[in-house]
């Protein structure tokens, strides 16, 4: 599809479409349908309510304390609407992390749906709407707004600080309409196309999932967390056309022996990101949604949603086999340019994010327009490259190396994913690869461990029953060299995920055997 032009905010995306097919369903969630108007409506009501709630005055900055409600989905349109900057709070995160993300954004209010589990932030106006009282709401005509500005905080996300401390990642109107751009149209959705929406507000995905479809006339489908649990029942039920998740959605399904041939054939399009995309997990997902394109995006929140992307070929028969048994992420979307930094992939251009609220996480984290380390002390420019501390190689390692930027690029783990072992240096990517590539096995993860005698590695893993830790072992010592072969291997029925449905590796090295001692 074409995109028309004078979309310069998040909002125009929405609407645009809105003015375009309003009587075209826009949002699904639990037993209501909304149309584009009718969306459009609610969250006029929602952002009359704001509003009135702070005397008149338009806030700068609101907090979003909503599930997967309407009023979590009008609520983020109504924040764009008064030209405010969308802090998507958690209602399941612990309360003492919201209230520190309440006061690094300095909120001027919060809007929540009424299903947070833990107490409200505190000191701040909050404003709590239920979807049985959102069709209630009185339809106040909006008074003449300022409009937001391409430069402009669009939202603003919290990812985790290596101190413990969330670190925000403010993206402005002109990162994430730079992004769309590409996006929409590479997402070939349209009216009559239904799109899932896996992901919590919190996790920059869902930002994907709302504006590829709200930008293009589709209808955004929303799961429950047990429809989550199902992907697959899910898809079906609702007929879904476009799926993005991450891919850990994947394993879970095998786990239930749910992807059965042609289990999904409403998909059209499957896009995966967050983490690595195996091989074998591309595979299982290709059987079970054949008509389905197969795609394996890649971006850190401070690049965008997603900044690279692999389509893979329609038959696996001409499918890519990087060693390291994953997806190639692909290549840079228009308008990035990426630079080498020892292995590391190091990005700048129109999805770039202007550097950390707190300007003291920038530290470390950019590179001079000419390479060379960022001085904190200078003020940052669009010219400096955002250091994303993974390390990447172009798929075919034998080309001219002046066809690196025309080559699709495959991940091969964060920096810190590499460790010493007996004096080797180890890729922990590599050792999980060789792991999950044995018969029996689903999924896999390797960490490192501090002994008396030094480095070793140690292993969980999911299967199939018959499945040993010996057998595993025996395997490996013919596909590695011993120092790479984990000291421990075991076996898990699932491992454990974090909010975000990634594998959380802190509550893993907790499961595992010789976990180090903590203060209860």
């Amino acid at each position: 599809m074409s995109i028309p032009a004078a979309r310069h905010t998040l909002l125009d995306w929405f609407t645009a479409t809105a003015a375009a097919h309003p009587d075209q369903p826009a949002l699904e969630t639990g037993d209501t349908t909304l149309t584009y108007a009718q969306l459009a409506a609610r969250a006029d009501a929602l952002a009359a309510t704001l509003l009135d709630r702070l005397g008149g005055t338009p806030p700068r900055r609101v907090g979003l304390l909503a599930g997967r409600t309407t009023v979590a989905y009008a609520g983020y349109l109504a924040v764009l609407r008064l030209g405010a900057t969308v802090v998507p709070l958690g209602p399941a995160f612990p309360a003492g992390r919201n209230a520190r993300i309440v006061r690094a954004a300095r909120l001027d209010a919060v809007l929540s749906d009424g299903t947070a589990a833990r107490p409200t932030p505190p000191d701040v106006p909050l404003v709590t709407r239920t979807d049985a009282q959102l069709p209630h709401l009185p339809a106040a005509p909006l008074p003449v707004l300022p409009a937001a500005r391409p430069d402009d905080l669009a939202y603003l996300l919290f990812t985790s600080g290596s101190t413990g401390v969330p670190k925000g990642v403010p993206i402005r109107h002109r990162n994430v309409c730079a992004y769309l751009t590409h996006a929409v149209p590479r997402a070939a959705a349209g009216p009559g196309a239904r799109c899932s929406q896996t992901f919590d507000l919190t996790f920059d995905p869902s930002v994907h999932d709302m504006f590829t479809t709200w930008g293009s006339g589709a209808t955004l489908v929303v799961p429950s967390r047990d429809d989550l649990l199902a992907p697959v029942r899910f898809v079906g039920r609702h007929a879904l056309t476009h799926w993005n998740s991450v891919p850990s959605v994947i394993s879970l399904a095998q786990r239930f022996r749910a992807l059965k041939p042609d289990s999904m054939p409403t998909l059209r399009h499957s896009m995966f990101c967050g983490e690595p995309l195996t091989l074998q997990q591309a595979a299982a997902w290709h059987r079970a949604a054949p008509h389905s394109r197969l795609e394996n995006a890649y971006g850190p929140t401070e690049l965008t949603v997603t900044c690279t992307a692999y389509r893979l070929p329609p038959g696996p028969a001409d499918w890519p086999s990087p060693a390291n048994g994953t997806v190639p992420i692909g290549t840079l979307y228009p308008g990035l340019e990426r630079r080498d930094h020892h292995g590391e992939l190091c990005v700048r251009g129109a999805q770039r994010f202007p550097g950390y609220l707190d300007p003291a996480n920038n530290t470390g984290r950019f590179l001079a327009p000419d390479g060379s380390p960022y001085d904190p002390a200078t003020p940052l420019t669009d010219d400096h490259w955002y250091r994303t501390g993974d390390r990447v190689t172009p798929l075919d390692a034998t080309a001219a190396p002046a066809d690196d930027d025309h080559r699709p690029l495959v991940h091969l783990g964060r920096g810190d994913q590499q460790v010493q072992v007996h004096g080797y240096r180890v890729e922990v990517g590599e050792v999980e690869a060789a792991l999950r590539a044995l018969p029996g096995v689903r999924e896999a993860a390797v960490l490192p461990r501090t002994t008396p005698g030094g480095t070793e590695l140690t292993a969980a893993y999911t299967g199939t029953a018959g499945t040993t830790a010996d057998g595993l072992r025996a395997a490996l010592r013919d596909r590695l060299p011993a120092y790479m072969v984990p000291a421990t291997l075991t076996a898990l029925d699932t491992l454990p995920l974090n909010a975000n449905g990634k594998t959380d590796r802190a509550a893993l090295d907790a499961l595992l055997p010789g976990a180090p001692d903590r203060a209860p």
